[in-house]
C-alpha cells in the first residue's frame, strides 16, 4: 500500500524539521558563494514580495561637493537620474517524482518514507547546483531563463546592459563609469601580484570595506596561491569559508575561496557589500505539495522552486580576470 498524500506531506515536513532541519543545510553545501549569500545573508539581501523587477538602488560615490564660504550659492543638483537598478526575475525549480512502480517495489511504510526523502534529497542537490553554476553566468536581463552572475556583472561591454542599465547609459550623464564592469583578459600565471592588483582596481574608497573580500577562483588556481602563501608563511588568520567547511584562504583582508563551479582560468574579485542575491518572499526554496502526475499511473511529484536573481548595486567595485594559469 502506498502512501497516502497526508502521509507523504507529513513525511516531506519531518524530513525537512529533522535533525534541527538539517535537511536544508543541502542547499548550501555544495557552494560557499551560496552559503554566504543565500544562507548567512551576506552583503545585499532581499525578500520582495513581488513586481515587474528587482529594484535595488544604486551605490553612487559621485555626488556634487565642494567648499563654499557666505554668500556662495550651493549645488542641488543630482549627478545622475538613474537612481536603481532592475534585475529580472528569474526562475528555478527542481523535481522530485516518486512512481507507483518504485513504491510497488519497496514494500512497507519504512522503504516508502525512505524512497520520498531520497528523491527530495536529489531534487535539492539538483537544484544547488543548477543555482552554483549560474552564480557565474554571463546571463542579462529577460532574454535568459537563467541568474545572473558575475560574469554579467563584470561584462566589459559598454552597451550591454546589466540591472536593466548599461554602462554607457550612466557614462554620458555624469562623465564617470559609476557601473563600470571591469574584467582583465591578459593571459598570465596566478601570483600574490594578480590578486592585489585586482582588489586594487576594484577599490572604491580607502576605508573598511573599499576593497573586494572575497575571491573566487578554480581549485586548481587556488592550489597555487596556497603553495605560496605556504611557502611565505603569509597566512594572516582562518578563512571564514573554512570555519564554514570549504576551502579558503585568508590574506590581506580577502577571503580566497576554491570553487568549483567557478569557470575555467578565471578569478573573481567580490566586494560583499555592494554584491549579494533577492529572494521573492514565496519562492525562496519552497516546495510545493505533492500532486499526481496527470495521465500517469498513479505517479506523485513535488517541486522546489527558486525565483529571485543575484544583484548588485555598484558594478565598479568588483572585477573578473580570465585567462589565468597555473
Amino acid at each position: 500500500m502506498s502512501l497516502t498524500f497526508a502521509e507523504r506531506e507529513s513525511v516531506t515536513d519531518d524530513y525537512f524539521m529533522a535533525d534541527g532541519g538539517k535537511a536544508v543545510d543541502i542547499y548550501f553545501n555544495e557552494s560557499y558563494a551560496l552559503n554566504y549569500f543565500l544562507k548567512q545573508h551576506k552583503g545585499i539581501w532581499e525578500r520582495p514580495n513581488g513586481g515587474e523587477y528587482i529594484r535595488i538602488p544604486l551605490e553612487y560615490d559621485g555626488q556634487e561637493a565642494g567648499f563654499y564660504s557666505k554668500g556662495d550659492a550651493l549645488s542641488s543638483d543630482d549627478r545622475t537620474s538613474v537612481n536603481a537598478a532592475r534585475f529580472s526575475w528569474k526562475h528555478a525549480y527542481a523535481n522530485a517524482t516518486v512512481t507507483r512502480v518504485d513504491e510497488l517495489k519497496n514494500a512497507g511504510v519504512y522503504a516508502h518514507v525512505q524512497l520520498h526523502t531520497q528523491r527530495v534529497a536529489g531534487a535539492q542537490k539538483s537544484l544547488t547546483k543548477l543555482i552554483a553554476d549560474s552564480f557565474y553566468d554571463d546571463a542579462v536581463g529577460s532574454s535568459s531563463k537563467r541568474f545572473g552572475g558575475l560574469l554579467a556583472c563584470c561584462n566589459e561591454t559598454t552597451t550591454t546592459a546589466y540591472g536593466n542599465i548599461a554602462e554607457a547609459d550612466l557614462a554620458a550623464q555624469d562623465g564617470s563609469t559609476p557601473w563600470e564592469g571591469k574584467r582583465n583578459t591578459t593571459s598570465e600565471a596566478i601570483s600574490l601580484a594578480v590578486l592585489r592588483t585586482m582588489r586594487s582596481d576594484a577599490k572604491i574608497s580607502s576605508g573598511p570595506g573599499g576593497k573586494p573580500d572575497i575571491n573566487f577562483m578554480t581549485e586548481t588556481l587556488w592550489n597555487v596561491v596556497a603553495d605560496i602563501l605556504q611557502i611565505q608563511q603569509r597566512f594572516t588568520k582562518e578563512s571564514p569559508s573554512v570555519k564554514a567547511g570549504f576551502t579558503g584562504i585568508w590574506f590581506e583582508g580577502c577571503d580566497i575561496v576554491a570553487d568549483d563551479y567557478a569557470p575555467s582560468g578565471y578569478s573573481f574579485a567580490v566586494n560583499s557589500n555592494h554584491y549579494g542575491a533577492a529572494m521573492h518572499s514565496k519562492g525562496y526554496f519552497l516546495r510545493s505539495t505533492w500532486k499526481d502526475i496527470a495521465g500517469r499511473a498513479e505517479d506523485k511529484t513535488m517541486k522546489i522552486y527558486a525565483d529571485g536573481n543575484f544583484v548588485c548595486d555598484n558594478r565598479k567595485s568588483h572585477k573578473a580576470h580570465s585567462s589565468l594559469t597555473a
